[in-house]
């Protein structure tokens, strides 16, 4: 493969998607239907309501867990629970730059004049009652679930990458060996298959390092977020905050990069008469508009599904316990099998999704940087 120190240079841009993911997606947090933070209090929170005769509540806990949190849940429940709880950083122009632990807002205290209610940091009064006037000048700079994991992946990225090039430096000309033979192919699909045969021999170099760095980076993200043995695993890539970056980002490079012959065609397509341009223009731009936003739901919506439909029929062995244990234990075999098919499935899906995100990246560059054929006007 030759090359190699261009093809690694794109941990610039890894780190430029991991600041912009990083302030982004600390600042989303989803719905908690019982103002509770973690995944440990809604486990804990689904027992004590099973102990109470109330029936297992499936849709509180696949939310609880697919969301993100300021605590990693790593196992067990209740009282027994493992957790390790995340930093909180918030800077107000009151009160200036606070940190603490998020155990310190656990079953809603209220810690130096913050209190967590909905997942969502927010400052109060003397009495512990909600101030909206103090928490409109909030600036939540958190580390969440989702974050950290994060900066797990691009730390994983620079030490993966980093390592491969010395031993390119270190041995050149010779075959690779280890996490070469593993990344190489991989490259090098990347580089022929998606950046070449999309934009061109001539100017696929250009957007090479994004490509690589954008394929890479969802599907290390995607397997993360399959772990079993951390149930509290974040899901990045299914978080719309990651997603809607990574679209945020491909439209600035495609409007930036686009020449005088793609924003004519947006514009005013060559050949279409006057009459029609009044519909057809309108319609170009917003495709234009449309593109990153399917980047961004497809993204979104494939990782989301998997988990979701995981944790379904794995609820229902609860919801089965409920009427009766011996069916419980019946319908678990079949709850536990389909969850490893479906885990299985998703680590295809992982790749796929990496992929799809990438190619249409490229199919856009390649649609911007696009020649004027002479041929073509003429006909």
């Amino acid at each position: 493969m030759t090359n190699n120190n261009n093809i690694f240079k794109p941990f610039s841009v890894s780190l430029f998607l991991f600041f912009a993911s990083l302030f982004i997606s600390s600042a989303i947090y989803a719905y908690d239907p019982d103002n509770k933070s973690t995944e440990k209090q809604a486990v804990g929170a689904a027992k004590e309501s099973a102990s109470e005769d109330k029936k297992f509540n499936a849709g509180e806990l696949i939310i609880n867990h697919i969301t993100d949190s300021h605590e990693w849940h790593v196992m067990g429940e209740g009282e027994h629970a493992i957790a390790l709880p995340l930093p909180v950083i918030i800077y107000s122009s009151e009160t200036g730059l606070t940190a603490f632990l998020s155990n310190k807002l656990e079953d809603g205290e209220v810690y130096k004049g913050f209190k967590l209610i909905k997942n969502d940091i927010v400052a109060v009064d003397g009495e512990g009652q909600l101030d909206e006037k103090a928490s409109a000048k909030l600036w939540d700079f958190s580390i969440t679930k989702n974050v950290a994991s994060l900066m797990v992946s691009i730390f994983l990225m620079l030490w993966m990458f980093l390592s491969v090039a010395k031993a390119y430096a270190r041995n050149p000309g010779k075959a690779p060996k280890g996490m070469q033979s593993l990344l190489e192919p991989l490259i090098i699909f990347v580089r022929d298959d998606i950046a070449k045969s999309s934009i061109g021999e001539k100017k696929y170099k250009r957007y090479l390092p994004f490509l690589l760095t954008v394929f890479f980076f969802i599907w290390i993200n995607n397997l993360m977020g399959l772990i079993p043995f951390l149930p509290g695993g974040a899901n990045v890539t299914g978080n719309i905050a990651i997603g809607l970056t990574l679209a945020v980002i491909v439209f600035v490079i495609t409007v930036i990069s686009a020449n005088k012959n793609y924003w004519r065609h947006i514009i005013a397509m060559p050949g279409v008469p006057i009459g029609v341009l009044v519909l057809l223009t309108p319609i170009e731009i917003f495709g234009m508009f449309l593109k990153p936003f399917v980047l961004m739901i497809r993204l979104f919506a494939n990782m989301l599904a998997g988990h979701i439909i995981a944790l379904s029929f794995f609820s229902l062995i609860f919801i089965f316990a409920e009427m009766n244990t011996a069916v419980g234990w019946g319908v678990s075999i079949f709850s536990v099998a389909f969850t490893i098919f479906m885990g299985m499935l998703e680590l295809l899906v992982a790749f796929l999704q990496a992929y799809v995100f990438t190619l249409l990246a490229a199919m856009y560059f390649g649609t911007a940087v696009e020649e004027h054929h002479h041929a073509e006007e003429h006909h």
